[in-house]
């Protein structure tokens, strides 16, 4: 595992004051991907406003493997939610490949959530009555309207890569559970992403079938420059990964 660089800032909000840590992760390609700028996540209940994140800074490079973790309640799904672009955070700046995303409305957040990331889930979240190859193709074929044939050309690629080329035609529910997997890692790339979130990708495997999944998961990493923020409860995963970023009580922990 690479070392870490870690250093201190201090936050200044009319609510939240004190010392965050930004946590930057050292590139292969020194190229920033991902850039969160005290990132601020607030809940109000009535009167009542609660801090979920409190100023969290965090770099993630093109090319790399970083493992996310915290414990339940620590904040860690809220920060992938909002670096996921599926929840806006109270306050703070996201940077995507250098273009600033504060502004941007829901739909042109859609639009680049669409073409630069890649979502891989627990429990896969595959359409039970698709086949594997419509699994994988479903993300293009939904953007353009329709299943083209160069999308589903790259479904096929995409399922060889992953070795199901031969499961194609076969409907997600006929899939063993690494399967099912290993598909919605396929379809994750369908789109040709710059940064893959997966969230706890191995949390409902046998140990084999998670090694089976990490493997090509570093594979895919290594062979395409592809960026993974992985998050996990796994620590042998988490060892996996070029850096670990962990997250406390709405701060990243200085490790």
């Amino acid at each position: 595992m690479s070392n870490n660089t870690v250093s201190n800032n201090t936050v200044s909000n009319n609510t939240v004051s004190n010392n965050t840590v930004s946590k930057v992760a050292k590139s292969k390609t020194n190229s920033t991907l991902l850039l969160a700028n005290n990132i601020i996540k607030t809940f109000r209940n009535g009167e009542q406003e609660t801090f979920v994140l409190k100023g969290i800074n965090l770099t993630i490079p093109q090319g790399k493997m970083i493992a996310l973790q915290g414990a339940s309640g620590s904040g860690k799904s809220t920060l992938l939610n909002i670096l996921g672009l599926l929840m806006r955070p109270t306050s703070g700046e996201l940077m995507l490949l250098d273009h600033s995303l504060t502004n941007l409305s829901d739909a042109e957040l859609s639009n680049y959530r669409n073409r630069h990331l890649g979502f891989v889930f627990q429990y896969h979240n595959l359409l039970p009555d698709f086949t594997a190859l419509e699994n994988v193709a479903f993300p293009a074929a939904a953007t353009r309207g329709r299943l083209t044939a160069d999308i589903k050309k790259r479904a096929l690629l995409l399922l060889d890569k992953v070795g199901l080329s031969d499961r194609s035609n076969f409907l997600a529910s006929q899939l063993s559970g690494g399967q099912k997997q290993r598909v919605a890692i396929a379809r994750s790339l369908i789109n040709n992403p710059k940064l893959v979130f997966a969230d706890e990708p191995t949390g409902n495997l046998d140990q084999d079938s998670a090694k089976q999944v990490m493997n090509l998961l570093r594979d895919i990493n290594q062979t395409d420059n592809t960026t993974f923020l992985i998050s996990t409860h796994d620590n042998s995963v988490a060892a996996n990964c070029d850096d670990i970023v962990r997250i406390i009580d709405g701060k990243i922990a200085d490790v």
